[in-house]
């Protein structure tokens, strides 16, 4: 995979801004297609896999390390909105037209701010293990926020974004787990996870995301929307989705069994195809 993949060998490129510089990296062509990563994530935490079939599908695929973080310049913070802020700015500066913006949990947390505050820059919205806003149905769990706040080893990246009761799934994050571990010489720096730690507060939040107005958004846009999922994502249960899936008018969920918060680690395969057909399919509609 290594050998003849696109995004492990896709240039490290920087944007200037007014008061910092986003780093980025973009491969394949296509539609473009902007990815917001996880919390403590960079652009290095995406499965390269998962961004390899993504690119096979059609797909300019642009990935990013948020403001302070990785190798971007600038304050470092988890605040969303300054998350948003971020892929605003890079789509404009880029030129890139009408994205698909993808977010991966606090992503698509600011994937969902992008929508609700730059429409028109998005085509289509595809969320990947991350919550709506509002109150909560069934809230996170506490194992999340024992994890997240340390340095992380093979058995909590199972925990976290796998299924550990499963052996398929065990075997899925050792094969995601390999991929993740190739080295680039421009490699982004991991984020502080004793800082990432203060930033995420002391246990499950309901709402994690109090912003009725995205809510609002939601509830009203023409923009097709797809949510990636678990059956046991300790962080976002997906169970919240489909409390609101007669609420959200252009909403399809995903969701993969015997899997937890990183289904397209340990799917990659079958999320890359998931997305590529929701976009093919809703341009059909239109």
């Amino acid at each position: 995979m290594t050998e003849h993949s696109l995004s492990t060998h896709a240039a490290t490129q920087f944007v200037q801004l007014d008061d910092r510089r986003l780093a980025y990296r973009t491969f394949g062509s296509g539609k473009p297609l902007v990815l917001c990563v996880r919390f403590r994530g960079t652009m290095d935490s995406w499965d390269p896999l998962f961004l390899d079939i993504l690119a096979g599908q059609g797909f300019q695929v642009t990935v990013f390390d948020y403001s302070g973080l990785g190798q971007s310049t600038g304050e470092r913070t988890y605040n969303p909105a300054s998350l948003a802020k971020d892929a605003i700015e890079l789509i404009t500066v880029l030129r890139l037209g009408k994205v698909i913006l993808g977010g991966w949990s606090v992503g698509g947390v600011a994937a969902q701010i992008v929508l609700a505050q730059a429409p028109q820059l998005l085509s289509h919205l595809v969320l990947i293990g991350t919550t709506p806003p509002g109150h909560l149905v069934k809230p996170g769990e506490a194992l999340f926020y024992e994890i997240a706040k340390r340095d992380n080893d093979f058995e909590d990246f199972v925990s976290l974004f796998f299924e550990p009761s499963s052996a398929a799934a065990r075997a899925a994050a050792e094969r995601s787990w390999q991929r993740l571990s190739v080295h680039r010489d421009d490699q982004s720096p991991e984020v502080p996870y004793a800082w990432a730690g203060v930033q995420l507060g002391e246990g499950p939040k309901n709402p994690v995301f109090p912003v009725e107005a995205v809510l609002q958004v939601l509830k009203q846009t023409k923009t097709p929307v797809l949510h990636l999922g678990a059956d046991h994502d300790i962080v976002f249960p997906v169970e919240n989705w489909y409390a609101l899936n007669d609420q959200l008018p252009t909403l399809q969920i995903v969701t993969f069994p015997d899997s937890g918060h990183g289904p397209h680690l340990q799917f990659p395969q079958g999320a890359a195809r998931h997305i590529a057909a929701f976009v093919s399919a809703s341009e059909t509609q239109d």
